[in-house]
């Protein structure tokens, strides 16, 4: 009932960036949390940034003063724009979002990812 799509993947070199961007859909009637995640090959998927509906934000330490997460709420769109990108920046982006449907019931959705390369 909700879907998430995510845009702005690709390959960059070292020190370059890249701006994400990742649109909710569907019946939606409020989204508590919206944020990105990353998986890269043989590791488990981990947390890159999060931010309420308030504008409350949390950042992973390997991304923290590079990476900055942002939202359009009246959109359902959340962004995050990545400076100074480094090779072990180099993952699949995941899209997540936290909230409430029109019917009021609770959802947790993903997006299927997009791919982001950061190699010279």
């Amino acid at each position: 009932q909700v879907q998430l799509v995510e845009s702005g993947g690709g390959l960059v070199q070292p020190g370059g960036s890249l701006r994400l961007s990742c649109a909710a859909s569907g019946s939606i009637f409020s989204i508590a949390v919206m944020g990105w995640y990353r998986q890269a090959p043989g590791q488990q998927r981990e947390l890159v940034a999060t931010t309420t509906s308030g504008g409350d934000t949390n950042y992973a330490d390997s991304v923290k003063g590079r990476f900055t997460i942002s939202r359009d709420n009246a959109k359902n769109t959340v962004f995050l724009q990545m400076n100074s990108l480094k090779p072990e920046d180099t993952a699949i982006y995941y899209c997540n979002a936290k909230g409430t449907t029109v019917t009021k019931n609770r959802f947790d959705a993903w997006g299927r990812g997009t791919q982001v390369t950061v190699s010279s």
